[in-house]
């Protein structure tokens, strides 16, 4: 709780207090005798107390033209209730209490507010203070904006990582629960990479840093979450046009009220105004304008405690709304972790001569598969090496000439003035060469040397841990189908579809055709005409123009990935594929909560509205229909920060 919070709190308190005195005074008559002069100011001096930032506002905003909002309402109200006690034709203590329970509602809207951003800003406590920049003289504290890439910086125990880089010297524990909500520490050494934002453990670490800070993970982070709020779901946009054109409507209703109840049916004048008054006080719109945002800010903090970041309530709205799940297999369904499971070489080749060939052509290439080739024949040269028979290791060999890549489908090379070709079927069905299809599950490399095919290599990929669970959690959250693509081959594709329950696999994929495929399925949504939305997942790297394509992209494994913070709407802090239906059912939550708030203060207030307007509800009424309604919507929306 602020300081403010306190004062107001101390404040509210000691004028409820006074009004409750008074009303134990004026209910045993001990008021009846005292002068009309001073029963008014006993009224007014706490009304003054407790509403005079009100007044003061409504005053501002008058001399800005802003006429009609709720703080004008309320000071009309009030005044017409105290003028109404004046002409000894209403109490005082109705004035005084409508302004104090407004005050009551206006401070827990800004209990619950600090409530949802103490949510959010436990992610913005990342932030990192200093760094310790190493100099000749040893080092030196200063602002992470001063430290360039190449520095070196050194990082204590217990001390915030301040910029991304690789750790050249040390070992330690990194705590990313701040941004990932992982509470099992990661263990960093030399040549790992680290990111900002982290706690580092026990021990000391060295480290080159490799961004600038407005380029490092915790800056990207930071400022999408400082500009959520600015993306607007469509109920938040609705409610902030109806407030627009309300609050103005009902203002010139309460006047047509006042003057109508005497003009055409004959009643008082007092009458006529002190039903626009309880007109005025029910028809303030607090309980939607403050709990419909409250609510989204709600669901983006419940979201963030579990290390899910969303870039603002429009995307929880979209989540809330989808019926298609669209996934990547390479580092969101499956590990990533790619591994050469068999050589399977052609009849007059060996498994070494098939591994150095493979290892050679792909000695130039970045993709995991060709790290995978690269590892095994390191592997493999190490054995040799410790029992003394070691061949050339064939990383980069000066022998290879003309190197070209094609996405999708492989390494054309030549060595030593022959064409050596590593990759796909259809490469060397390309290129004229005959082999024998490989059947075996998993992603398979063919190679040819020569014009003749040398064998072929299966790699495999692993399943994450708790994939089949978060399908079928998605399916249980409502969401229709699940679909994977992938660039293996079928066969291969289809086995890892059906041990995970995924209803639709496509595969034979180049990096081009996924936006494509995307298109086609969101094409499907739209015809069944249910309103229902797609999303992709994907490590955000290389599916970025996927995730910007589709309704709603989330990035998963994208701890330090700036292309997953750029182009998902929703961050995954981590590669935990379970966090998906977890954000779903959030954002649903999120949803219900909002529609419900939406929907009781509507009712609750027409149905006053016409009491009010026929003369059968008093004061006391119109204060529990506009602050009893905020208080109750605000206390609904506060359950958006407990959805599990």
């Amino acid at each position: 709780m602020t300081k403010k919070q306190k004062k107001n709190l101390v404040r509210i308190l000691a004028v409820l207090a006074v009004f409750l005195i008074l009303m134990i005074a004026e209910k045993t008559g001990r008021l009846d005798a005292l002068p009309g002069a001073i029963r008014f100011a006993l009224y007014f001096i706490p009304y003054l107390v407790i509403g005079y930032d009100v007044i003061v506002k409504a005053a501002k905003n008058i001399a800005h033209g802003q006429v009609v909002d709720e703080n004008f309402l309320m000071m009309i109200a009030t005044f017409a209730a105290f003028g109404l006690g004046l002409f000894g034709e209403g109490e005082y203590s109705e004035a005084l209490a409508v302004m104090l329970f407004y005050q009551t509602g206006e401070w827990f809207q800004g209990y619950a507010v600090g409530k949802s951003r103490n949510s959010i800003s436990e992610m913005m406590s990342i932030a990192p203070e200093y760094a310790n920049l190493e100099t000749q003289g040893g080092t030196e504290e200063t602002d992470p904006e001063d430290v360039h890439p190449g520095d070196i910086i050194v990082v204590r125990p217990g001390e915030k990582i301040p910029l991304d880089g690789v750790v050249i010297e040390g070992e330690s524990f990194i705590d990313t629960a701040a941004l990932t909500g992982e509470s099992v520490p990661r263990r960093a050494s030399a040549d790992d990479e680290v990111i900002s934002g982290c706690v580092n453990g026990s021990g000391t670490l060295r480290v080159r840093v490799t961004k600038e800070y407005e380029d490092s993970t915790v800056a990207r982070i930071l400022d999408l979450v400082e500009n959520a709020s600015s993306r607007k779901a469509r109920l938040e946009n609705f409610i902030t046009r109806f407030a627009k054109y309300y609050t103005p409507a009902v203002t010139i209703g309460a006047v047509i009220l006042a003057i109508a109840q005497p003009l055409l049916f004959g009643a008082p004048v007092a009458d006529g105004i002190r039903r626009a008054c309880i007109f005025l006080i029910v028809s303030c719109p607090c309980a939607l304008v403050i709990s419909v945002p409250l609510g989204f800010f709600g669901g983006i903090g419940a979201a963030s405690k579990i290390g899910v970041l969303v870039k603002g309530s429009n995307y929880l709205e979209m989540a809330a709304g989808l019926g298609t799940v669209v996934m990547d297999k390479t580092g969101t369904l499956t590990k990533g972790e790619f591994r050469v499971s068999k050589l399977i070489p052609a009849e007059g080749h060996s498994e070494a001569e098939l591994l150095k060939l493979a290892a050679l052509a792909e000695s130039y290439s970045t993709h995991p598969i060709a790290k995978s080739i690269m590892d095994a024949w390191k592997e493999k040269s190490d054995k040799e090496a410790r029992s003394g028979q070691s061949d050339a290791a064939p990383s980069g060999s000066r022998e290879l000439t003309d190197i070209s890549e094609t996405p999708g489908k492989g390494v054309c090379a030549f060595y030593n003035d022959k064409k050596l070709l590593a990759g796909s079927r259809s490469l060397l069905s390309e290129n004229g060469i005959e082999f024998e299809t490989c059947t075996e599950t998993g992603t398979v490399v063919y190679v040819a040397f020569d014009g003749s095919w040398i064998g072929t290599i299966v790699i495999s990929d692993t399943v994450k841990e708790g994939a089949a669970q978060a399908i079928r959690e998605l399916k249980q959250s409502g969401v229709d189908r699940t679909v994977m693509l992938t660039g293996d081959r079928r066969n291969a594709a289809e086995a890892i579809g059906a041990s995970l329950g995924i209803d639709r696999v496509i595969a034979d994929l180049l990096p081009a055709d996924k936006v494509e495929r995307v298109e086609e399925l969101i094409a499907e949504l739209e015809s069944e005409g249910k309103g229902k939305k797609l999303c992709f997942t994907g490590d955000g790297i290389n599916d970025a123009p996927v995730l910007m394509r589709a309704d709603l992209g989330i990035a998963m494994g994208s701890l330090g990935s700036d292309a997953a913070i750029e182009a998902a709407d929703i961050v995954l802090m981590d590669d935990d594929i379970r966090k998906i239906p977890a954000v779903i059912r959030i954002a649903r939550g999120t949803m219900r909560i909002v529609r419900q708030n939406i929907g009781f203060a509507l009712v609750i207030k027409a149905l006053i509205l016409l009491l009010g307007a026929a003369g059968l509800a008093n004061m006391w009424l119109a204060v529990f229909a506009d602050v009893g309604v905020a208080v109750l919507c605000i206390l609904n929306s506060m359950r958006a920060l407990r959805i599990r």
